[in-house]
C-alpha cells in the first residue's frame, strides 16, 4: 500500500548518523484523527516517520533521511540519541490510558509490508526492531503486552526466544543480560524487566526478574 502523505513539520537533520534501529509505538490517543493532528502540530514538537491506522492505512509524516521526534529521552545498545539512528512508526491504538485494545490484522499486515521496505533501505537487524518501552522503560509502556511480537518475528521484524517454559537461568544474571541485549544500564532494574516482559513474556508483566525471564534472556542473547 502506498502511504498517504500527511507531512509533519517536526523533524531535523540526523547529523550524519546511520539508521539502524526501528522503534514501534502506539499512538495512545482516543482517535486516529487526534493522533495525526498531534504528530503534525508544530506546537507539539513530536512526530514519527509513519502512522498505521486501524484499517491498515499508512500515513507518511517525515522523510526517512530526516530525524523525526518520536523516542524522546531514550537509550538502546549504547545509543542515547535514538531519534538520530531510528525510524519511528506509530500504530493507532488508544493505549493503556484510554482503553487498550488488540491491534488489527490490517495494521499488522501493513506493518509487515512497511517494515520490510524500511529494512531493505537501511541496515536494521531484526534484534534492533524494538518497542518504545524498550528504549524508554521508565517512561513508556507502548506498544504494550497485546502487541504481537512473536508473530512479527516470523517475518524478521524482531526476534523471539525459542524457550517457552522456566529454565535454569539465574535471576541474578538478568540485570547484566538486559544491558548486553540493549536495555539502559541506568534504568531501574524493575523498569527494564517490566519492559522486557511486555515484549518477550506478555503473559505476566510484574517486573520481577525470575528464572523464566533469565532463561528467555539467555535464549535471546544466543540469537544476536
Amino acid at each position: 500500500m502506498t502511504p498517504v502523505a500527511r507531512p509533519s513539520p517536526n523533524h531535523d537533520t540526523r547529523g550524519g548518523a546511520e539508521v539502524d534501529i526501528l522503534v514501534l509505538h502506539y499512538t495512545g490517543m482516543r482517535t486516529a484523527q487526534e493522533a495525526l493532528a498531534r504528530l503534525c502540530d508544530p506546537a507539539a514538537k513530536v512526530s514519527a516517520h509513519y502512522t498505521i491506522d486501524r484499517d491498515g492505512t499508512v500515513y507518511a509524516h517525515v522523510a526517512e533521511e530526516r530525524r523525526a521526534w518520536h523516542a524522546g529521552l531514550s537509550y538502546w545498545a549504547g545509543i542515547r540519541n535514538v531519534n538520530a539512528r531510528s525510524i519511528g512508526i506509530e500504530i493507532v491504538n488508544p493505549g493503556h490510558e484510554f482503553g487498550y485494545i488488540p491491534f488489527t490484522d490490517d495494521q499488522i499486515a501493513a506493518l509487515i509490508d512497511l517494515g520490510h521496505g524500511i529494512m531493505a533501505r537501511h541496515p536494521i537487524a531484526p534484534a534492533r526492531v524494538v518497542g518504545h518501552s524498550d528504549v524508554a522503560p521508565s517512561r513508556k509502556q507502548d506498544p504494550g503486552e497485546l502487541f504481537p511480537w512473536e508473530r512479527l518475528a516470523d517475518y524478521r521484524l524482531g526476534v523471539w526466544p525459542g524457550l517457552r517454559g522456566a529454565s535454569p537461568g539465574k535471576p541474578e544474571d538478568v540485570a547484566a543480560g538486559l544491558v548486553r541485549y540493549g536495555y539502559d544500564p541506568e534504568a531501574p532494574l524493575a523498569d527494564a524487566v517490566t519492559a522486557f516482559q511486555r515484549h518477550f513474556r506478555p503473559s505476566r508483566v510484574d517486573g520481577i526478574a525470575d528464572a523464566q525471564c533469565a532463561g528467555l534472556l539467555e535464549a535471546l542473547l544466543a540469537l544476536i
